[in-house]
């Protein structure tokens, strides 16, 4: 996006200095404060509005303000750089939102890894320390995408910039003790903005973050899921997926319908027959993602003895036959761009089905439109593991036993420093600390509120009486299963 004189001119003002040089960027210099700590929430001692602090930011701007008890909640955008090496080449609007508590608390900032939700919620972080949260948008997922979209200006250490650069430009209002959360490829984003910017944050809390070091070695998910639960569920799993296969002529035939009905077209994967494949193959992968052990009675036991139609229900209620329509694959082209750029992808072999399978586990290519270029860098992660492994310092990450992506997980070396791994049994890929045995939860919240600068005094003498600082807010804390599981099936 180029700039004429008299705009480069006021980009200057609102972007700041930017080096450009090697692997670093500057931030924008948030506006200095006009008095001491604001808002309306108890704490804060100006009498100045904490929204005219916020939006007096040099690129900050309000969307909408949403009341919730307790807080103040704010839907932002804020002015980023395209490219932070060169930032006076363009810009573009990222969203991110506030729910501001009070600005002597400490503060986490969560990202999904993919879009930001835009209502009021709170991460398990934040209620353990009882902090403000800031969650940003990832760069290209819409509407925080670049307009022409350069896509060789999605990488990790781009977003880490947008993230370093919000961070920088909050941090003057709310100067307490900081983290970083995530879950998924939200904690893989907690990891590389650790990677780039390590002086940032204060400690790193990553939930289910999946390191696939070498993209194309790839036996640990085989041999995760020739483990996993028990005979019986992997049995019956198994037998789903090969009738779903072997059915595969009057399935489709419903598929055709289904899209017809729907308006689903399949021009990104090609062809219909390949995308109700891909959903077939993901069937026991997003089984163990989303499900646990119990949910195993609600798989046919007898699936050569089924109907069609049990068949079709089964698969759509955990694959989902949407998914790699057109219309369900535009809002994840980010995702998989960076998956078969930088990220990696899983290839797991299913011997379970034979010769049944006509295209395997297909790769990233063939979700992303083909006027996109993409390039795999295969050093990327091997450099960010090599980076946890010997410097990880107030590093978290939580585990669930049962979930495939844990099956590549973040390890720590010798020099990591007061960092942690924790698995929590029969757990999915909604792990989180409160389901870890009692010692190694209460180790790990101990450490969280430590790290934030609020750990009680009897905590500090005994971290077996560590608990969350904030009471269960139904309405901030709850996870939606269903909306989680609708943001993918084969997607961390």
């Amino acid at each position: 996006m180029r700039k004429a004189l008299r705009g480069v001119l006021s980009l200057a003002v609102l972007i700041g200095t930017v080096t450009a040089t090697g692997a670093s960027a500057g931030a924008a210099t948030a506006a200095e404060p006009t008095a001491t700590q604001s808002s309306t929430i108890s704490g804060d001692a100006s009498s100045e509005d904490i929204k005219d602090r916020i939006l007096a930011i040099p690129g900050m701007s309000l969307i909408q303000e949403k009341p919730y008890p307790g807080y103040r909640y704010f839907v932002l955008n804020y002015t980023q750089p395209v490219d932070h090496r060169n930032p006076y080449k363009g810009t573009f609007e990222q969203r991110v939102t506030l729910l501001h508590k009070d600005t002597s608390r400490p503060t986490v900032f969560f990202t999904s890894g993919y879009n930001v939700s835009t209502n009021p919620s709170r991460s398990e972080p934040t209620q353990i320390i009882d902090g403000n949260q800031v969650s940003l948008e990832y760069r290209f997922f819409t509407p925080s995408r670049p307009a022409p979209a350069d896509w060789s200006k999605l990488d990790i250490w781009q977003a880490a910039s947008d993230q370093h650069r919000v961070f920088k430009a909050l941090k003057k209002l709310y100067t307490k003790n900081w983290l970083t959360t995530g879950g998924s490829k939200g904690g893989m984003t907690a990891t590389y903005f650790e990677r780039f910017y390590p002086k940032d944050m204060d400690g790193v809390v990553a939930y289910v973050a999946p390191n696939d070091v070498v993209n194309k070695e790839d036996s640990a998910y085989d041999r995760f899921f020739a483990n996993v639960g028990t005979k019986d569920c992997r049995d019956r799993l198994a037998g789903v997926q090969r009738e779903a296969l072997v059915r595969r002529e009057p399935l489709e035939k419903r598929f055709e319908a289904f899209a017809a009905e729907n308006g689903y077209t399949f021009n990104t994967v090609g062809t219909l027959d390949k995308a109700y494949e891909a959903v077939v193959m993901d069937y026991v992968w997003a089984f163990w993602q989303y499900s646990l052990v119990s949910d195993c009675e609600a798989v046919p036991a007898d699936a050569a003895g089924a109907t069609d139609e049990a068949i079709w229900d089964s698969v759509d209620g955990i694959s989902g036959f949407a998914a790699y329509a057109d219309q369900g694959l535009e809002r994840y082209t980010p995702y998989y761009y960076q998956a078969g750029t930088q990220l990696g992808s899983p290839d797991i072999k299913q011997p379970w089905l034979g010769d049944l399978s006509r295209y395997g586990y297909q790769p990233p290519r063939t979700f992303v439109p083909r006027d996109i270029p993409m390039t795999f860098q295969p050093s990327k992660m091997r450099d960010v593991d090599s980076w946890v492994r010997n410097n990880a310092n107030r590093m978290m990450y939580v585990y669930g036993e049962n979930d495939p992506w844990g099956a590549e997980p973040f390890r720590l070396g010798a020099g990591a420093r007061d960092s942690y791994v924790y698995t929590a049994p029969g757990a999915n890929h909604g792990a989180k600390v409160s389901g870890l045995v009692a010692d190694e939860k209460a180790e790990a919240v101990a450490a969280i509120l430590r790290w934030a600068g609020v750990a009680p005094a009897a905590v500090q003498a005994d971290p077996s009486k560590a608990k969350p600082l904030a009471p269960y807010d139904a309405r901030l804390d709850k996870r939606d299963a269903k909306t989680e599981r609708d943001q993918g099936t084969l997607r961390p």
